[in-house]
């Protein structure tokens, strides 16, 4: 455990050393701070509006932006030591494969949930000091489960970023596969969806429908944070097929872990089974 912790710890203050942590923080913070006060622009309203706008709208900027950047951010946790020549200095240091990996992941996780709760938490502080209708009381459910849930989507495409890592022995190819893992999860599998539903007719069975949504740990953060609120439930795109059902969010959360554990466990096995 402890050689664990050294790893973990090694990768975080490299984290601190690359400015990913500031840079990540920042990015949140004034992306939060703009959406709450501009997110219902459209609607000819400027300023802190309701609870809902602001966390409808953050969701949505969140799941195109927190895989990216846990992608970014890890791709290269295996493959570039591979190519630097170091993965094998590390490999004769009493630490198992697999500790190696679970030591690597806990540092960027712990960088990327302290950027996240940082970044998201310092608006929610902002909000709450600068708009008179918005009180922590209020705030702090609906923040604290978007910042959870965040951190969890977060940590999936880190695990998958490992997977990617052990998978290949070249870190240009990584870089695609990241992007082309990212372009898929985020971007496709949503208009592949629509394509079925529109092809259908709408005849598509319902309950494979949501079993199918159910499967992307970015529609099932959008689940977890959009259909909280009622408001925002038929406006939810894909999402609102699920507007008439109950679904608990503690099992919703439960998905976006298992998508960590699995990917990771593979990468684990993977990096366990490679010649060097």
């Amino acid at each position: 455990m402890q050689a664990i912790l050294i790893v973990a710890g090694k990768e975080f203050r490299d984290g601190l050393r690359n400015r990913w942590i500031v840079a990540i923080t920042l990015a949140f913070a004034l992306l939060a701070m703009g959406l709450a006060w501009f997110g219902a622009a459209a609607s000819g309203e400027v300023g802190f509006t309701r609870i809902s706008t602001t966390i409808v709208s953050l969701a949505s900027l969140a799941v195109f932006l927190i895989p990216l950047i846990a992608l970014l951010l890890a791709y290269d946790s295996i493959v570039g030591e591979d190519e630097q020549g170091t993965l094998l200095l590390l490999l004769t240091y009493p630490l198992t494969r697999s500790g190696l990996l679970a030591g690597k992941f806990l540092g960027h996780g712990l960088i990327l949930a302290l950027s996240t709760a940082l970044g998201f938490g310092i608006a929610a502080v902002l909000i709450v000091l600068l708009a008179e209708q918005a009180t922590f009381a209020n705030l702090a459910g609906p923040f604290g489960l978007f910042i959870l849930s965040a951190i969890l989507l977060g940590w999936c495409f880190l695990a998958l970023a490992y997977l990617i890592s052990v998978s290949t022995r070249i870190k240009s190819r990584a870089a695609g596969l990241a992007l082309l893992t990212w372009f898929l999860f985020v971007l496709v599998y949503d208009l592949v969806l629509l394509g079925m539903l529109v092809g259908t007719e709408g005849k598509i069975d319902g309950g494979l429908f949501r079993f199918l949504l159910l499967i992307n740990p970015t529609d099932v953060f959008r689940l977890v944070n959009l259909l909280g609120f009622e408001e925002s439930a038929a406006s939810s795109g894909l999402l609102s097929v699920f507007q008439d059902q109950s679904h608990s969010v503690g099992g919703l959360l439960a998905i976006l872990a298992g998508w960590i554990l699995v990917p990771l466990s593979l990468a684990a096995a993977l990096f366990a089974a490679r010649k060097s």
